[in-house]
């Protein structure tokens, strides 16, 4: 009961934040974090080579900004003070290894931002960390790429957060730093658009290792369309009501999006792709309801192909 009422006092004030950690700072996390320390105390939370550069030389972002950033990197993260904010921005398949690795170090009044793609990370993070600290669910439509170490181009987007009284107070830090952020009334609904989003651009993307709005033609329309058909079919069985004109919208979508996706980068990388948490969780979902999703899963195994031939991963 003390825990509780500790918690719910914090919500009932301002709520601040001493401390913002980007836990996984590759490019989108990268964006966020740069964004976030012109007036918030931000540690980037990377991998030696891009801390390294950042220590050096700042993190320059190209694109909607053209800036040199001072913010603070580290490989890890060593201690959480009281009141911190740890935004998770690692790939999916990450969250796991990620979470453990501060499980420890976590304060009752530390505040989990999952904001990543794919369905079903934030009960991944709740499951490692129990009731000792709040975890809440995000999306973004940013894109970004990651040119080199200490240096990314971005494409400006928005935020969707899930509405409590915590994010409220997120969202005002976000919007004041220059990153458009709203809050969902239901962010299952806003996840599983941006998931069928994903589904359609981010395979098709790295099979034929193209830029995002490459795959819009006519030519691969029955895909895409028989992709977010089996997509939705799924959402619904899971309780999702989408807008009549929801394939028209993702359909304008991608052709506005002039960048490499993620999972393509991850392919051109050798690194593991996100594909598990993508069309893997539309097929698993699928058998679960008893509804066939032959063409995700014929997606799924051209990936997994590729993630074998030129990542050398085994599944």
């Amino acid at each position: 009961m003390r825990k509780l009422a500790s918690i719910l006092s914090w919500e009932a004030e301002e709520t601040e934040f001493n401390k913002i950690f980007i836990l996984g700072a590759g490019a989108i996390g990268s964006v966020y974090g740069a964004f976030l320390s012109e007036k918030n105390n931000v540690v980037l939370v990377g991998n030696k080579n891009h801390v390294k550069a950042i220590r050096e030389k700042g993190l320059q972002m190209v694109g909607e900004v053209n800036k040199n950033f001072k913010v603070k990197a580290e490989t890890r993260i060593s201690e959480i003070p009281t009141k911190a904010l740890v935004v998770l921005t690692t790939k999916a398949h990450d969250s796991e290894r990620a979470v453990e690795s501060i499980k420890g170090l976590l304060k009752e009044d530390t505040v989990i931002l999952v904001l990543q793609n794919g369905l079903g990370n934030e009960k991944i993070v709740k499951k490692i960390v129990g009731e000792k600290v709040k975890v809440f669910r995000g999306i973004t439509s940013m894109a970004a790429e990651f040119l080199e170490f200490g240096k990314v181009r971005f494409w400006n987007g928005e935020t969707i957060l899930e509405k409590s009284l915590v994010t409220r107070k997120i969202a005002e830090i976000f919007n004041e730093s220059g990153l458009k952020t709203f809050l969902a009334e239901d962010i299952r609904k806003e996840v599983w658009k941006k998931l069928i989003l994903n589904c359609v651009v981010n395979p098709l993307t790295a099979i034929f290792g193209v830029r995002n709005c490459e795959i819009c033609g006519e030519e691969l329309k029955w895909i895409r369309h028989e992709i977010i058909k089996e997509c939705m079919e799924v959402g619904k069985a899971e309780k999702i009501e989408f807008e009549p004109n929801f394939e028209e919208e993702i359909e304008k979508k991608i052709g506005k999006y002039t960048n490499f996706s993620s999972m393509y980068q991850d392919i051109l990388k050798g690194k593991k792709t996100e594909i598990d948490f993508l069309n893997g969780k539309i097929v698993e979902l699928g058998r679960f309801h008893g509804i066939k999703t032959p063409v995700n899963e014929t997606i799924f195994h051209l990936i997994k192909f590729l993630e074998v031939r030129k990542c050398g991963l085994m599944s």
